[in-house]
């Protein structure tokens, strides 16, 4: 605190010397500046003149911002004066163009700075209002089973992170109707950086016909940023997994598993009749030698009538 001592009593000498001499100049800034999280954002003011002053010199420039002390960075241009700027802070100036730097802006950053600036032709202040923004994550959307509410089977959970400021989600069927109505209040956490957690749960009542639902995660402006989908007819349908080159794959390897079973079935059956052949074909080569006789099959004969030779041997001896 006692290395910013210095930057506090160059403000006060600074609204002192404003409230008693008179000014030429003033500072214009945009009303609201945006900037983005993890993005660096710049504040820009104009030192402008009310009449013509050619060589107007700029000697200091603050910028603060009002409410927060440990935040105070300031340009001295004077003979004799080092800058040490804070982390993540930075004021240039260009022309007269003044600006401050912030290199990491934060949720914490949001907020209205002031903007000081110090010149040989008088001084002048003016304020502009810092907005962050942040962009949601691609939303994630879950089904579980609804015990609580009355005649719900079940209910799908969606969840969007890391975005800034309030967003929300909203509810479409395949047939682009909308089902936001129909959710439960979006639940919204904060977490330790600021960002923001919204969750949305819609019920499905079991007479419900749309087999697949669309979670949609709108920033505070009402522009889309991501959605996620999710079949409910399906058991084994995992909404996490969204590859499509992965589905593709799959339609692919399926029909050749089926086709490929067939064929070496098909091949199996003929190896099996190949062999049984085979066996049939090598029976009267490997039996033994045998009388005329011994090849009568040992036959009922009451049954099976007698062989044709029997009788002829019979009308020979007559």
């Amino acid at each position: 605190m006692a290395s910013r001592a210095p930057l506090f009593l160059l403000v006060i000498c600074f609204c002192c010397c404003s409230g008693h001499a008179k000014s030429f100049i003033k500072v214009v800034c945009d009303t609201t500046i945006t900037g983005q999280v993890a993005h660096q954002s710049m504040l820009t003011c104009k030192v402008e003149t009310t009449q013509e002053i050619p060589d107007l010199n700029i000697a200091v420039v603050v910028w603060k911002k009002p409410g927060d002390d440990q935040f105070l960075s300031a340009l001295d241009r004077r003979p004799d004066k080092k800058n040490k700027f804070p982390p993540g802070y930075k004021v240039t100036l260009n022309d007269r163009t003044v600006s401050l730097v912030i290199t990491d802006p934060k949720v914490k950053d949001e907020g209205v700075y002031s903007c000081l600036v110090m010149t040989d032709s008088g001084n002048a202040e003016t304020t502009t209002y810092f907005k962050v923004t942040a962009k949601y994550e691609a939303p994630s959307v879950d089904s579980i089973d609804e015990k609580v509410v009355p005649n719900a089977h079940k209910s799908l959970i969606c969840k969007a992170t890391g975005g800034y400021p309030l967003g929300k989600l909203r509810w479409f069927d395949d047939k682009n109707t909308e089902w936001t109505k129909s959710a439960e209040p979006t639940i919204v956490n904060q977490t330790e950086d600021g960002l923001l957690e919204i969750s949305s749960k819609l019920p499905l009542m079991k007479l419900s016909t749309s087999d697949e639902y669309i979670c949609v995660v709108y920033n505070a402006s009402d522009g889309k940023e991501g959605s996620a989908k999710i079949r409910t007819d399906d058991p084994d349908y995992d909404p996490s997994i969204q590859n499509p080159s992965k589905t593709s794959l799959s339609a692919i390897i399926a029909p050749v598993l089926v086709i490929g079973s067939l064929i070496v079935g098909l091949l199996l059956a003929l190896l099996i009749c190949r062999r049984r052949s085979q066996q049939q074909n090598r029976r009267p080569s490997t039996a033994p030698l045998m009388g005329t006789h011994d090849m009568v099959p040992n036959t009922d004969q009451v049954i099976d009538p007698p062989p044709p030779y029997c009788e002829e041997f019979k009308d020979n001896m007559a």
